[in-house]
């Protein structure tokens, strides 16, 4: 049976490798197993297929480095955390049995994001109850700390990840997806993703919340519990506070 230590849990193929592609990256370098979990296979998207999106996100997987990636088969545009997907994201927790999980933030404004975030929250809740689900047979977990990434509304940093030896490479994977991107030649429908300058935006925002650590590119997260730090001493002056 394969594990994970980290599970990026996001909404539609291509949201890992936008949200948190360099933090994936980077777990992998620092020596942790490293999973990617698509709700939905995305065929609701103005541009590319299922089938074109499904072999992307395989190649993206690749240029993370990742070792496990799955889709739960949710239907896009209409994810809900009900008993049906809380069955499958336990299943799929217990199974791959992640420390840490990654997702999107709460009361993001895509509700297929909103929705996924908020199924994460019961999910790893519900995979550590032994009476949710019996019937698989397979046993509960310890509950899996959460970090919701920060992308789309204003929101409180807890931590930002430093990602300033893999942010070419996250970009690598994003643009592995290129039936979504910019392409002059396309002829599908444009949308805000495929605009010329969104690839652009997207690396501008990296080195912005890195430049808030010193670093020349980063990612940030937001958790709701509080942190537990052994040693305040390391964690404290690690960072460049540069305006302290």
């Amino acid at each position: 049976m394969e594990t994970v230590d980290v599970l990026a849990i996001f909404a539609h193929p291509d949201d890992t490798e936008l949200c948190v592609g360099g933090t994936m990256i980077k777990m992998k370098a620092l020596g942790y197993r490293t999973g990617s979990l698509d709700a939905t296979r995305g065929e609701m998207g103005t541009r590319g297929t299922p089938e074109t999106r499904a072999a992307e996100a395989n190649a993206a997987a690749s240029v993370l480095g990742l070792d496990i990636r799955e889709n739960l088969g949710l239907p896009d545009g209409n994810v809900t955390d009900d008993r049906d997907s809380r069955i499958k994201i336990v299943r799929a927790l217990r199974r791959l049995k992640p420390k840490l999980v990654l997702t999107h933030q709460s009361d993001d404004p895509h509700p297929d994001h909103d929705a996924v975030a908020r199924l994460v929250r019961s999910g790893t809740r519900l995979a550590s109850m032994k009476n949710f689900d019996p019937e698989t047979g397979e046993q509960k977990i310890a509950v899996p700390r959460v970090a919701h990434n920060i992308f789309s509304r204003r929101a409180e940093i807890s931590f930002v990840i430093d990602i300033a030896g893999h942010l070419d490479t996250k970009m690598d994977a994003i643009k592995a997806y290129s039936s979504q991107f910019y392409d002059p030649d396309s002829t599908e429908p444009e949308t805000r993703l495929s605009s010329e300058t969104f690839l652009n935006e997207i690396e501008d925002r990296s080195r912005y919340f890195g430049s808030l650590i010193g670093s020349r590119a980063g990612e940030p997260f937001f958790v709701r519990e509080v942190l537990n730090i052994d040693d305040p001493l390391i964690v404290l002056t690690r960072s460049n506070n540069l305006y302290s």
